[in-house]
């Protein structure tokens, strides 16, 4: 890993997180607009450094114990994303509040994605031992090439399967990418191809 990261990632998820403020408040308020019942931020058991477990942070899109009503990943146009999360995920602005996980110290802005236990128990042994190495990221590799994602897992008959079997393997093999190519150069293209999916749809 290049030196400097972690002060690259406190510096400017620090700023993100002063600069979004307002931003947060307004998201905060039209979460709560639109399904007063949950709260604003939505926690999720994720893996991550040194394959420990911690509690990602992202703006609540869907409504509460939608967990216990479905799959751990979304599929298409699913009926338990609430109308302002259905906006939310568009444009990937739910995923804004793991700045504060990344000041914390359990993510980085770009690394590999952090993934739920009951899918990182999928990975080969090799690559867990390999890729948990270093802190998950906001976004990554995968991120961008799988920024379709739902729209595959809505055209299977198994979802689930689909993404256990044919989408999971990909990704791995992107974040082993990230891992042997990591760098401040990697880390901005990584950055800059991001906010163009985001912004260009």
């Amino acid at each position: 890993m290049w030196l400097g990261k972690r002060l690259f990632d406190l510096f400017f998820a620090s700023l993100g997180l002063i600069v979004l403020s307002p931003v947060f408040l307004l998201i905060a308020v039209w979460i709560k607009l639109d399904d007063s019942a949950g709260p604003v931020f939505f926690r999720q058991r994720r893996v991550g450094l040194n394959q420990k477990d911690f509690f990602i942070h992202k703006f609540r899109t869907m409504y509460v114990d939608a967990e216990k009503r479905g799959l751990k990943i979304t599929v298409g146009k699913d009926p338990r994303i609430t109308k302002s999360g259905h906006f939310l995920r568009k444009f990937k602005i739910d995923e804004f509040p793991q700045l504060i996980d990344v000041v914390l110290g359990k993510m980085s802005i770009v690394g590999p994605r952090p993934e739920v236990p009951q899918y990182v128990a999928k990975y080969p042994e090799d690559k867990r031992n390999k890729l948990f190495t270093m802190r998950p990221g906001i976004t990554d590799w995968a991120s961008v090439m799988f920024k379709n994602e739902n729209e595959i897992l809505e055209k299977s008959q198994d979802p689930e399967q689909t993404y256990i079997n044919e989408i999971l393997p990909v990704k791995i093999g992107y974040y082993e990418r990230y891992h042997d190519q990591a760098s401040f150069m990697t880390d901005v293209k990584i950055i800059l191809l991001t906010l163009k999916e985001i912004f260009i749809r």
